[in-house]
Order: structure tokens, then sequence, then C-alpha cells
């Protein structure tokens, strides 16, 4: 059973150049309530606020929980693929430390592991612009074959971004799930922790960051790499150049969902023609926004959007 707010007739989708987040939906169950969350439900949002058309790819239980994503995803006006599956629908159990980082137990063989490859999905793939995608959703081997075939589908040509937004989460990811993706993308998102680890697990520890970046924009072949650095800044590396953005001092809430609204307000502003520079000041804007409030979904300020 699909429930989409996207039209597809035929197995032939009527919108086009969608953005697409692909992998995770579930409920973020944090101290003083649930929250929707997953990278790519945050992400399709947030996309959406900025005037794109965009579609959020997972799956859920055929339970009250998943009843409640569909139905908060349709209130928040964000457009749907989502596949109900024989597992639960999914759930992370969030605390939120003194400085407002998050930390995550995220439960394991739910409906998210289990996103089928379809006929309307493949549609879909066709008509799309963008994608991001993280590793999380790759632990179980159905979603990441979903997730490939998604890829794979896509149209081949240079204006098409696919965005990996590395997202480490637990134990949940393998150096092998990591290659692959890397090789799949044209923008690798990455933060200063991440880069740490996957340097490790790639073989040259030894290095600066910015030379470690250097070295997997070439390697990949990227047309860029997004570095996060919490409260030490940002850099987006392009062949030849990087931009800097330092980060901006506000009143920290929680952190859930700010580097999701990095992405999406990064994404938008390429896809609408801004340059580098340009993309990079809002999303730095945007992610500060969504510090200074609860949870990873609030309304962006029209400053931002228009």
């Amino acid at each position: 059973m699909y429930i989409s707010k996207i039209f597809i007739y035929n197995n032939i989708i009527i919108m086009k150049d969608i953005v697409v987040g692909m992998g995770e939906a579930l409920w973020d169950v944090l101290p003083d309530g649930k929250k929707i969350g997953g990278a790519p439900a945050n992400f399709a949002y947030h996309v959406s606020q900025f005037g794109l058309d965009s579609c959020v790819v997972s799956a859920v239980g055929g339970d009250t929980l998943g009843k409640e994503i569909i139905d908060n995803l349709t209130s928040k006006g964000v457009n749907h693929h989502i596949a109900e599956v024989p597992y639960p629908t999914g759930t992370v159990q969030v605390e939120i430390d003194q400085a407002g980082i998050p930390q995550y137990e995220i439960k394991e063989n739910v409906a998210w592991d289990n996103i089928p490859y379809t006929a309307s999905l493949k549609a879909l793939a066709e008509n799309t612009r963008a994608v991001c995608f993280g590793s999380l959703a790759q632990r179980n081997i159905v979603s990441r074959e979903t997730i490939h075939s998604f890829l794979d589908a896509m149209p081949k040509n240079d204006e098409n971004l696919v965005v990996f937004d590395v997202n480490l989460r637990q134990g949940f990811y393998s150096k092998e799930i990591l290659c692959a993706s890397m090789k799949r993308c044209n923008i690798l998102k990455i933060n200063d922790e991440e880069l740490v680890a996957v340097s490790r697990m790639f073989g040259y520890p030894g290095i600066d960051l910015q030379d470690k970046c250097w070295i997997l924009l070439g390697k990949y072949n990227l047309k860029m790499l997004i570095l996060t650095c919490g409260i030490n800044g940002s850099y987006v590396f392009t062949p030849g150049h990087v931009s800097y953005q330092p980060t901006p001092k506000v009143e920290v809430a929680d952190t859930v969902g700010a580097g999701d609204s990095f992405t999406a307000a990064f994404i938008a502003s390429i896809l609408k023609g801004k340059s580098v520079a340009e993309a990079h000041t809002l999303a730095v804007q945007t992610s500060a926004f969504v510090c200074t409030k609860n949870g990873a979904m609030p309304i962006l300020p029209a400053e931002l959007t228009e």
C-alpha cells in the first residue's frame, strides 16, 4: 500500500524535478514528548519551505505510529511516497545533554529498514532532480538495495544532485556501505567527528581535516564536499576552492535536525541558481535558527525562505 500526494498514473509521475529525502521516517521520542523525525523527512520538509517540490521516501508499519507519521507529514504539506510494510514504525529514544546535543537509541528491524523498490518508486526516481540519503537507512539490505536502485534509476546528467549525508549513528555503518555511497553521490556532507571516523576506516588518519576533505573530493570525483564543525564553523569544498562560514552564536534549545536544515537550505539554494558562497551563508543561518527551537521541523521565518 502506498500513501502519496504525488499523482502517479500508469507509473508515470506528473510532477517533475522533485527533491527527495530517502530513508528513515520515524518518531523521535524526546523528554517532552514525541516529534516526527528522521533525516530524510527533516530534509524534505525544509526543502519545501524554500518553495521547491519535495518528497519523503520511506516506510511505516500498519500501526498507530505509522498513521500518525502520514497525518503529520500531510499536515505540514510534505509530499510522501511511503510504503506500509509488516514491521513496526520506527522510533528513536532521544536524550538531550546539557549542551543541547542529542544522544540516540535507535530501534532495529523496523519499517524503514524494509523500504520496497516498486514501479512507482522507479518512476519517482526518473523524475528526481536531487536526492539526499544517508548511511543509517542502509543498515538493512532491503532498504540499502532500494536506495541503490533508486539512485541508479535517476537521470544521468551533470545538473542532478545526489547528496550523501553520512549521518553515522551508533554502529549502523560499514566501510562497504560508506564506500558504495560515496561512489554514487556527487555531494558529500559530513561533520568533523564523522570525518575522523571515516578517515580512520579508510586509512588516512594522520593529516588535518581540510587535507582529508581534499582527498575525498578528488578520490570520489565530487562536485562538493560539505564539512560541518559545530561551533567551529563549516566549509564547502569544490574543486580548487573552499568556502568557510563561522557558526553564529545563538541560544541553543537543541540541535536535533539542524544538520538536515543546513543541507536542505544549501541544496535548495544551489537548485535556485545561487552561488556556493550564497548557498553556504543561507545554510548556516537556517541551521542556527533551527538550533534555537525545540525539535527538527520549526517553521522558518520569511527572511530565510524568500
